[in-house]
């Protein structure tokens, strides 16, 4: 029989919050999410004012700029802080937490910060460093769990670094390819992890949100779109011949279709947690179709590039930011008025961009304004509500 004693409480000490402690840093989601979404919301607005030429004294904010910060500022931030803590519940082992992420996140941000005010040289191997020591800590606890199904994904990772690389040799004149040729790399390499990712996790979001709804998958054919995707990348890359290029690229928008209907997106309307997801992969397939349509001069390459990235890639960001942040913060998966709102400002913003490339050219800059004001009202938002989500402990007590 054990006794219960009651005594009266000593106060402690207040504990002092460190970086080991403090729940930003408990995984990676969090300060990635966090600083991505106030970048988004604060330097597609610096490029439209440079763009405009109100800012004529930072000669940095360029194109390749602009182009550059998307992909290996905004999205990469995201798909590391995705894949922590997806790396979490694959291998069951920490991912990078404490002191090691906060540093990572002050590298990252090093990073950006090197790109708009040093020297291209400097801001190169700042920028640069970021990549290879955000993936060696995900390599290792895959490797330790023996989860080989997503190494590939490290893969991948390694394959965005040589991209950046190419790409700072070429801002820096130390080669002669034009610096948005590994740029448009880097994009259609994200689209292929969209397109990996997105056939494993949206069929099973859809079949367990919507009762009685079975998502049609198949195997065989994901195998098919997935190698008409990477060969219509390559090509865009390499430079095959017009007319191949478009008929692969038709190909591979067909196939991304077809994958598609069998998720059943009509039957997720009612969620804005999976309608955000099916309606920016349908961008996918617009882009490709898009992008031959380029490949023969009907359309600019620019017209493709932004449906893939303001559509696909964004939207998709943004459905998985909010809807991993609220379940890994312990709340329910339920989209609200500003989620919903968040969403649908991106889908304003895809169609404004797309406009401003194919419209009329007296149209452009109110196009581009409206685009740009849309999608910092969605990542501001986005801020506002989920900062205090990020910044303070789960809810429910649990780690992460």
């Amino acid at each position: 029989m054990t006794l219960l004693t009651i005594d009266e409480p000593h106060p402690s000490a207040p504990t002092k919050m460190t970086l080991d402690k403090h729940p930003l840093f408990r995984l990676g989601f969090r300060p990635f999410y966090l600083l991505a979404a106030a970048f988004a919301a604060i330097a597609v607005p610096l490029w439209l004012a440079r763009y405009f030429g109100l800012l004529p004294a930072l000669s940095h904010i360029d194109l390749n700029w602009h182009v550059h910060e998307m992909v290996f500022g905004f999205a990469i931030a995201v798909i590391v802080g995705f894949l922590f803590t997806a790396g979490r519940n694959w291998s069951g082992l920490w991912t990078p937490r404490g002191r090691y992420l906060a540093a990572l996140a002050a590298l990252w941000l090093a990073g950006r910060l090197a790109m708009l005010l040093l020297p291209p040289a400097i801001a190169a191997v700042i920028d640069a460093a970021f990549l290879p020591l955000a993936a060696w800590p995900l390599y290792v606890v895959l490797k330790k769990s023996g989860n080989r199904r997503n190494l590939f994904l490290v893969g991948l990772l390694g394959l965005l670094t040589l991209l950046n690389l190419s790409y700072h040799a070429a801002a820096n004149g130390w080669a002669t390819w034009s610096a948005l040729t590994p740029l448009h790399g880097a994009i259609l390499v994200i689209v292929l992890i969209e397109s990996l990712i997105a056939g494993r996790v949206v069929p099973g979001f859809t079949a367990n949100a919507v009762p009685g709804v079975k998502p049609l998958t198949d195997d065989r054919r994901d195998k098919l779109m997935l190698g008409l995707t990477g060969l219509t990348c390559l090509a865009w890359i390499v430079g095959f011949p017009p007319a191949l290029l478009a008929a692969l690229a038709l190909a591979t928008a067909a196939a991304q279709l077809l994958r598609l209907a069998g998720w059943k997106t009509y039957r997720t309307l009612a969620n804005p947690l999976l309608w955000i997801l099916h309606v920016s992969y349908a961008w996918i397939p617009v882009g490709f179709v898009l992008l031959g349509l380029a490949a023969l001069g009907k359309t600019s390459a620019s017209a493709a590039f932004h449906v893939l990235t303001v559509g696909s890639m964004a939207g998709l960001i943004i459905g998985m930011m909010t809807r991993t942040a609220l379940g890994h913060t312990g709340r329910p998966l339920k989209a609200g008025r500003a989620e919903t709102l968040m969403y649908l400002l991106v889908q304003v913003g895809v169609v404004a961009r797309l406009w401003a490339a194919i419209g009329p050219l007296d149209g452009r800059n109110i196009a581009l304004t409206l685009a740009a004001s849309v999608w910092s009202a969605a990542f501001l938002l986005y801020l506002l509500v989920y900062a205090p989500y990020l910044w303070r402990a789960r809810v429910d007590g649990r780690e992460g």
